[in-house]
């Protein structure tokens, strides 16, 4: 049941954290702004002041995810391996932040802040495959980091969706110590 008065803490955060949980165990299809104010025991109107519609919620959620995502890929400098590995983690560690932050039909994309932190998140997987890029010309550059980019989110969504759990390609139960072991066997030269 809704509480009648508006006296919550920090709502927006509440919401969010909400629907990264529900989005993890259920879906992003689950998600609705009723069904987060209902968790969050507010009136059914304060998440769309927060966020306007359902497209803002997980475009909030969406730049929300990008952040953290910089912040674990920024530990990583101009170190591809450790940028691969904070990459992969992220996106086991915070499924309902990884589930929208590329589902540019659910979100606004051209939303600024969004483009901005999706820019920040990128920067340290770019520069730590740019670096160890023997092709200094600019397609060769953009071509290593799309091959970066396309390695370590495969295997994230192969690794999530389950698709790994039978695979004769799969020699480890724990995520992290094959994601290191497949991208050992990456070379830039």
């Amino acid at each position: 049941m809704a509480k009648s008065s508006y006296h919550h803490g920090d709502l927006r955060a509440t919401i969010l954290a909400a629907a990264a949980e529900q989005i993890a165990a259920d879906g992003v299809d689950a998600i609705s702004l009723r069904g987060l104010a209902r968790r969050a025991e507010v009136s059914h109107a304060a998440p769309a002041h927060h966020f306007g519609d359902r497209a803002g919620l997980l475009t909030a959620l969406a730049i929300e995810g990008f952040d953290l995502l910089a912040e674990e890929m920024n530990a990583a400098a101009d170190d591809f391996h450790a940028a691969a590995i904070a990459y992969i983690r992220f996106a086991l560690h915070h499924p309902g932040h990884f589930d929208v932050m590329y589902r540019r039909d659910l979100i606004n994309a051209d939303d600024p802040r969004l483009v901005q932190a999706r820019s920040r998140s990128g920067a340290a997987l770019r520069s730590g495959a740019a670096a160890n890029q023997p092709d200094p010309s600019e397609k060769g550059q953009l071509a290593t980091q799309l091959a970066a980019w396309s390695l370590v989110h495969g295997f994230a969504v192969l690794w999530r969706e389950g698709a790994l759990e039978q695979s004769p390609l799969n020699s480890e139960s724990d995520p992290e110590t094959l994601a290191r072991a497949m991208i050992a066997t990456v070379r830039f030269d």
